[in-house]
């Protein structure tokens, strides 16, 4: 319920700054304008096409980040070697602006699908690593002991006792880090792209199209909105006993 009043409150705010006049409509258009440039878009200029493009990129670059952060990072943790190899240059790299390597990711990957998927793990790969690193740290060293008492394996502890321990934070950083792959895909589809939502925002901004603008972040939100519950719903299904 104070979800719902808050969305509610928010969106009432917007209507009456535009309504009133406190916002000129050029810059802030009300909602109900930005949700006709949200059907016209989607009828008329194959913005559900668009869509499905920029789902597609940014799930293939978190899979592709998750599918190595999750086993390097364990690793980071539970090997100091490798930690003390890794970690300082995912430190390095993990500040480096991804704006500012956008032209060098196209220099090695062209102006394809590849130097995109490569900005949006760019974005994600690095900061999940390191999330997921400090997840097995913190795994009770209780655990480990019992199974090293019982005679488990390296590979063993490392399965059926870190991993398993970890699953739930797991998740939940993954939940997190889709969502600042979602904050570079303008980044990634206003360069060198011919379809996708970012790319329908910079050709709006260009002509000042400011509800189309408007409705292509709306359509951001609402995915990412949507995401983002879906996670946190199948959380609490799957880990019940936290």
């Amino acid at each position: 319920m104070l979800a719902a009043c808050s969305f509610v409150g928010l969106i009432g705010f917007w209507f009456s700054a535009s309504e009133f006049g406190l916002v000129s409509e050029r810059f802030l258009p009300d909602p109900w304008t930005v949700l006709v440039a949200l059907y016209n878009m989607i009828m008329e200029r194959g913005f559900l096409e668009d869509i499905w493009i920029s789902i597609a990129r940014v799930w293939g670059a978190f899979l592709a980040s998750a599918i190595m952060a999750i086993p390097l990072g364990i690793w980071m943790s539970s090997y100091r070697i490798i930690g003390m190899v890794t970690e300082p240059i995912v430190d390095f790299i993990r500040y480096l602006p991804v704006p500012a390597l956008v032209p060098l990711l196209i220099i090695w990957f062209g102006i394809g699908e590849s130097s995109k998927i490569a900005v949006l793990w760019m974005g994600t790969f690095f900061q999940l690593v390191l999330l997921i690193s400090d997840d097995a740290k913190r795994v009770p060293s209780e655990f480990i002991e019992t199974g090293l008492t019982v005679g488990a394996k390296p590979r063993q502890i490392t399965w059926h006792i870190v991993f398993r321990s970890m699953l739930p934070n797991i998740v939940d950083n993954l939940r997190i880090t889709l969502g600042w792959c979602w904050t570079y895909l303008i980044i990634a589809e206003i360069v060198a792209s011919n379809a996708g939502i970012g790319h329908a925002i910079w050709s709006a901004r260009r002509f000042v199209k400011t509800p189309e603008v408007m409705a292509g972040i709306l359509t951001v939100g609402i995915i990412g909105l949507l995401t983002d519950q879906a996670i946190r719903f199948a959380h609490r299904r799957w880990f019940r006993y936290l």
